[in-house]
């Protein structure tokens, strides 16, 4: 049996085709057959709250529960566009919720597993609107607004976050090497696996003398990306959307 990974699906009713693979690939032979299957992050574009009535989060809800009924525990978590995501929809969705920085034995290898965002500590605008937008204070006041307002803030959101996007430079939004190998020794562990910077690979290199190997998932806007682990085998692959 293998442990798959996905991540940055990202989905939006503006892109139905990606939802639609997200659909079949949980109710495909390897995902049913997978031991487990992680979910780390950006799930949604931008997630407004547990209480949204629209399609898609019904959508998504009855894919992971369907994968995780069938036997295969489905686990999630949270990343900078769905933070807002709770224990009322996990429970609905069948989701068992992880925090960022859990590490657990994956096919025999404790490995850290993050959605990535805190690596990126060149980005120090960005880290500093995260802890800002992460405190319960903040979550409140948005949670506490009538679904339409959020979902306008949400969209201008989305807005920005592109043209911030445009006009950084890249390797400012990619993970600091000595951030991953501080977070990995801090863990106790040689083997991470993270979303968010889009930049899907896998690097070997040595920490504290001893091999370690980073996983960066891929995003799905124009096609699928999985990590599939079964044993000592390590495969990160596309997904075609037809």
């Amino acid at each position: 049996m293998s442990t798959l990974f996905i991540a940055d699906l990202h989905l939006d009713d503006a892109r139905p085709q990606i939802t639609e693979l997200f659909e079949r690939y949980l109710a495909s032979d390897e995902a049913r057959a997978a031991s487990a299957f992680y979910i780390l992050g950006d799930l949604v574009e931008a997630w407004i709250g547990d209480d949204d009535d629209a399609a898609l989060p019904t959508r998504i809800a009855k894919a992971t529960r369907s994968l995780r009924d069938s036997g295969v525990p489905v686990y999630f978590m949270v990343g900078n566009r769905d933070f807002l995501l709770g224990e009322a929809f996990a429970e609905r969705a069948g989701l068992t919720l992880l925090e960022d920085g859990t590490v657990h034995d994956i096919e025999g290898k404790p490995t850290l597993l993050m959605h990535g965002d805190v690596l990126c500590t060149d980005d120090v605008a960005y880290q500093a609107v995260r802890a800002q937008v992460r405190t319960d204070a903040w979550k409140q006041q948005i949670l506490a607004m009538p679904l339409e307002a959020r979902r306008a803030f949400a969209a201008k959101a989305r807005s920005d976050s592109k043209s911030k996007t445009g006009s950084t430079d890249e390797t400012i939004m990619d993970a600091n090497q000595g951030a991953v190998e501080d977070t990995m020794r801090k863990a106790g562990v040689h083997r991470l696996v993270h979303g968010h910077t889009h930049r899907p690979a896998i690097h070997d290199f040595p920490l504290d003398g001893v091999a370690a190997q980073r996983i960066v998932l891929g995003d799905w806007y124009d096609h699928g990306s999985v990590l599939r682990i079964d044993g000592d085998a390590v495969e990160l692959r596309g997904l075609q959307t037809n």
